[in-house]
């Protein structure tokens, strides 16, 4: 795949999928935007990729969950590389594990304050919502983009304690890359979903169940987004593809 000349806007990229997908598009020839709320991280892994010599990076302190940010970093994109031609939504996160909140203390969904829960729909919709809307003025201007949404099969499968992650991405999933696809149709825009299944960013991943016995290795799913934004992908829109080992075939109760 060659992704020389070609400018990826990416959030949540100072660690996990987001840091790899940015690694990915700078190694093999293209520019990457990444966007962070770390900006100690950010600084040290724009540099890591600037140091290997291939595509360029930037980066941009941005808190996901303000539409100014979204715009500002929209506006550096194009100020550093002239277009943007991907947007890929990383950023995000379970409200209860990424603000620490005590399961204990907290054991039930009415329990947990409603501050939490907003935070996680905030970062987990909210935030792919503002960026597909403050990027899309870009790519409608240029005639040409693509979207890359990121889902979860906790959005085909629901949780009764961290539910707001699974009604945010079912809404990102279906609602928002179709709503997207749509719109962008005559403008050159796509819009496609990546759903992953359980991903080893973390150990606890490992314990999720899936048909072939095993989580998936972050690059598998990185490997999907690049096939889908490179040439031999351009006939895939509107769509939320499953990267799952087969567990959303493994009916809701395991």
């Amino acid at each position: 795949m060659d992704f020389t000349g070609k400018v990826a806007l990416v959030t949540g990229a100072a660690s996990g999928m987001g840091l790899l997908f940015a690694e990915n598009i700078a190694s093999l020839g293209g520019n990457a935007v990444m966007c962070d709320v770390n900006e100690e991280v950010l600084k040290e892994k724009v540099a890591e990729i600037n140091n290997k010599g291939k595509g360029k990076a930037i980066g941009v302190l941005c808190d996901v969950r303000q539409y100014e940010n979204a715009c500002m970093a929209r506006d550096e994109a194009v100020k550093a590389f002239g277009h943007i031609d991907i947007l890929a939504n990383f950023a995000g996160g379970t409200a209860v594990r990424m603000q620490k909140v005590d399961m204990e203390k907290y054991p039930e969904f009415p329990d947990v304050p409603i501050e939490v829960y907003d935070w996680g729909i905030d970062v987990n919709f909210r935030a792919q919502f503002y960026f597909a809307h403050a990027v899309a003025k870009q790519m409608r201007e240029q005639k040409s983009g693509l979207i890359i949404n990121i889902g979860s099969i906790s959005g085909m499968e629901g949780d009764a304690y961290h539910m707001e992650y699974p009604a945010a991405k079912s809404g990102v999933m279906y609602g928002l890359t179709k709503g997207l696809a749509q719109f962008g149709a005559k403008h050159n825009i796509r819009c496609v979903c990546i759903s992953p299944g359980p991903v080893l960013t973390r150990p606890s991943m490992a314990s999720m169940r899936t048909l072939l016995g095993r989580a998936a290795d972050p690059q598998e799913i990185i490997d999907l987004c690049l096939f889908v934004a490179s040439e031999k992908g351009q006939f895939i829109n509107g769509e939320n593809i499953m990267i799952d080992g087969g567990r959303n075939a493994m009916g809701r109760w395991r």
